[in-house]
């Protein structure tokens, strides 16, 4: 039973982006799952409130409400056409035989490049959307073997090539966090569909960054493991000798959770013969909440940048290496000697591409092209990647001396990383997953210090530090070849002693399956700005003024009375500065107006201010021209 759409609010009590507004008590009502994580949705299937098909209901609820619609964050390309019937049939083994592991009945989102035969698998190219696969990948298959419910695949950087997540197959994915930023990549649309809790988990591939840049640009945390801890047979390929594949989560437990899923050995991928014969990482035993008391942790300072446009990063990513040491660690600033000269030319992308597609569409029989030159001449590839593709297509042999003089670079440059480590006696190294902001839709993403991790095969990871003009930023910690639970240990314990998750305010939780409807604020009358003492002020404002709570839209629907409209020199909408006083996000009136309908698109910092209670609206008049009326406005609650 579906129940009709209810009004938002006094339904759920929050008004501003509340992580949940309801929770369901029957199966009847529709379950709210926005930022749950695996164990929660275990809890409600194991207590009975909800089953896996009201959990994978839910979600798909979200996307048909966020994904096409509202805020279209264009993060999905393809939905699994038996998500539900799936569902259905892990409730009844559940009820007959008891779950299968914690991921049992949890619906999980895949990138585009990772092979299932019921769904294309397109790696974000119109040239390949008709590429079905005869079987899934490797982590895929380990993933329903543990009862995960594949719930679709979501949009990335045409054929990994990029880190700003656009295609040919599903245009530009947006950042949930700020529609008009990209949301990392080349695993973007992962990104961008777990922070919108399209579903708990998500997978998505490394090559130089591709998990930890989207994990850092949507405040989630995501491992690039140890190369050869999990097989990537399956996965698309961008460069065999450099991509992983793993996943990405909003909390540190929930990667934990996944990764104890999906490693381990396969004969079809020579890299894992690395952990044959030998104990697996137990990622989820190795969580410890004091696993930073002690730990010695390398702040590598050559990767914090020094441009005006790096500081904010650098700032946030410090103030997480002082709350580390708050937490028992020890920290101390390192260098690794002649690392501009070892890593330069490590890089195989370029080598390797052209050879791996040919590779995997050999063992694709179905596939509609065999080779990148065949994509390439469909036509079917976003203009943005023609150039970039064309170039790689260019390469005439497999193992030219040029690749095999990388190939040769890459175990210098592990052993130099590892030596500081050892020199030092430290747990991992830290610096900032990218030194700039998410760039505005269309403009190149810079800052990504990607390589270090991907070139060295070392086990990196990315966790959230907070927030700079209303985006986030993420802060990377490196160890160890097989260090890598050691390395979720710390980030866990982080996570435990911080509190950086924040829900999208474009993707709230939806109340009986629909966004919420838009909602009157509440002005409130104040005293003539900077007067201390005064009469009351003559001249106030009527009308309305209405969050659109899922995008940011503000209307103003108001009038000035008391006063003429020769007296008006305008109305404002104000907000703080971050080095205090005020500064203006729009103008509402101009001089002359007495009234007027406006609608303000608020930014992701003024959402924030405007949810804190601290913005306003300011009337100026010939009388008083720096301020004769204050209202702020706020929380019908």
């Amino acid at each position: 039973m579906r129940l009709p759409p209810m009004p938002p609010y006094g339904l759920c009590s929050a008004l501003f982006g509340a992580a949940l507004c309801l929770t369901a008590t029957s199966l009847d009502a529709q379950v709210t799952i926005a930022e749950l994580s695996i164990t929660q949705l275990q809890e409600l299937m194991s207590s009975g409130e909800a089953t896996s098909v009201d959990i994978t209901q839910a979600y798909l609820d979200r996307i048909e409400a966020y994904d096409q619609q509202g805020p279209s964050i264009n993060a999905m390309v393809w939905l699994n056409p038996n998500a539900l019937s799936d569902a259905e049939a892990l409730d009844r083994e559940r009820a007959e035989r008891g779950p299968r592991s914690p991921m049992h009945g949890v619906p999980v989102i895949l990138k585009d490049n990772y092979d299932t035969p019921e769904m294309p698998t397109a790696a974000g190219s119109l040239a390949l959307a008709s590429n079905f696969a005869p079987d899934d990948a490797f982590q895929v298959a380990r993933l329903r073997a543990a009862g995960a419910i594949l719930l679709g695949k979501a949009n990335m950087h045409e054929l990994a090539s990029g880190i700003t997540t656009i295609s040919s197959m599903g245009g530009q994915t947006r950042n949930p966090y700020d529609l008009t930023r990209n949301p990392g990549g080349s695993s973007g649309g992962t990104g961008a569909a777990i922070a919108a809790s399209f579903a708990t988990v998500g997978w998505g591939s490394d090559t130089c960054g591709s998990i930890r840049i989207p994990a850092a640009q949507n405040d989630l945390v995501g491992l690039r493991p140890t190369k050869g801890l999990s097989s990537i047979d399956g996965i698309i390929p961008l460069a065999h000798t450099q991509d992983v594949g793993g996943p990405l989560a909003r909390t540190v437990r929930d990667l934990a959770i996944s990764l104890d899923v999906v490693v381990g050995p396969d004969p079809n991928d020579p890299a894992t013969a690395l952990v044959e014969g030998i104990e697996l990482p137990r990622f989820v035993d190795a969580l410890d909440a004091t696993a930073l008391q002690g730990a010695r942790i390398g702040v590598l300072e050559d990767y914090f940048g020094s441009a005006p446009e790096e500081a904010a990063a650098a700032r946030l990513v410090r103030a997480a290496i002082d709350r580390m040491v708050e937490l028992g660690a020890d920290t101390v600033t390192v260098e690794i000697p002649d690392l501009d000269e070892l890593i330069s030319g490590s890089g195989v992308i370029g080598y390797e591409t052209k050879w791996d597609l040919i590779d995997y569409f050999e063992l694709t029989p179905d596939a509609p092209v065999s080779s990148l030159g065949e994509i390439l001449e469909t036509g079917l590839v976003h203009e943005a990647l023609v150039p970039r593709m064309r170039t790689r297509n260019e390469s005439e042999e497999r193992n030219s001396e040029a690749y095999l003089a990388a190939l040769a670079k890459r175990e210098p440059l592990r052993q130099a990383v590892e030596a500081t480590l050892n020199r030092h006696s430290l747990d991992a190294l830290v610096f900032p997953t990218v030194r700039t902001i998410p760039a505005v839709i269309g403009d190149p993403q810079r800052g990504s210090s990607c390589s270090l991790g991907a070139n060295t095969g070392l086990p990196s990871i990315s966790v959230p530090v907070g927030f700079t003009t209303g985006v986030p930023i993420g802060m990377e910690m490196m160890a160890r070849t097989l260090e890598d639970a050691q390395l979720v240990a710390m980030a866990f314990a982080f996570e435990q002693g911080t509190d950086h998750r924040r829900i999208p305010t474009t993707t709230p939780p939806l109340v009986y399956g629909v966004a919420p409807s838009p909602v009157d604020l509440v002005m409130q009358m104040g005293r003539p700005a900077g007067l201390i003492e005064s009469p009351a002020p003559s001249v106030s404002i009527l009308g309305t003024v209405t969050l659109d709570p899922v995008m940011s839209h503000l209307l103003l629907d108001i009038e000035l009375v008391g006063v003429e409209p020769q007296d008006v020199m305008g109305v404002a909408l104000r907000y703080p500065h971050s080095a205090g006083g005020w500064q203006v996000a729009h103008l509402v009136l101009r001089a002359g107006q007495i009234n007027g309908r406006v609608l303000a698109d608020l930014s992701a910092v003024q959402r924030e201010h405007l949810e804190a209670g601290a913005m306003h609206l300011v009337v100026l008049t010939r009388g008083r021209p720096l301020g004769a009326l204050v209202v702020g406005l706020g929380s019908t609650d």
